[in-house]
């Protein structure tokens, strides 16, 4: 899937004020649920819910909370920058300050896994990590993400 399908500019955060894990997951949830229709607190509770079960934190700075919810009709993105890194219990110890946020549907198996492994793929990139810490609009973020995860002809 490409990216540009998950999330539009308006999911997109430049800058996240946030002081802890809780509150990242606090300010996706509202932002999500304004996106999606569903109510914010059920959002919240399905990210704390996936991180019971091991930090999202993937190291170098970055985290991938995922969630899947039986209201959502298809994959949803949303992209934060935080001001200042917060500690996410990430499996390097190093704080995050990019988070990438996917709501799946309870029944995506497969794609949730594709567009997992993407995201995964594209924030291991050192360069491109580099140029989203660098970014300071909501669009050059989103084109940074969606034109970078584009696949291109030959």
């Amino acid at each position: 899937m490409d990216l540009s399908q998950l999330f539009v500019p308006g999911n997109v955060i430049p800058s996240l004020k946030a002081t802890s894990k809780k509150q990242v997951f606090q300010e996706l949830a509202e932002r999500a649920a304004r996106e999606t229709g569903i109510e914010e607190r059920k959002i919240f509770e399905v990210l704390l819910e996936r991180e019971r079960l091991g930090s999202t934190g993937v190291g170098n700075g970055i985290a991938i909370p995922h969630g899947r919810l039986a209201e959502v009709d298809r994959l949803f993105g949303f992209f934060a920058r935080i001001e200042t890194p917060v500690d996410f219990d990430a499996i390097d110890g190093a704080p995050v300050d990019l988070v990438f946020l996917l709501l799946a549907p309870e029944a995506a198996g497969a794609d949730h896994l594709k567009t997992l492994a993407r995201v995964s793929r594209l924030l291991r990139d050192k360069a491109m990590c580099e140029k989203l810490r660098g970014a300071r609009s909501a669009d050059a973020l989103y084109a940074l993400l969606t034109e970078s995860a584009t696949p291109h002809a030959a």
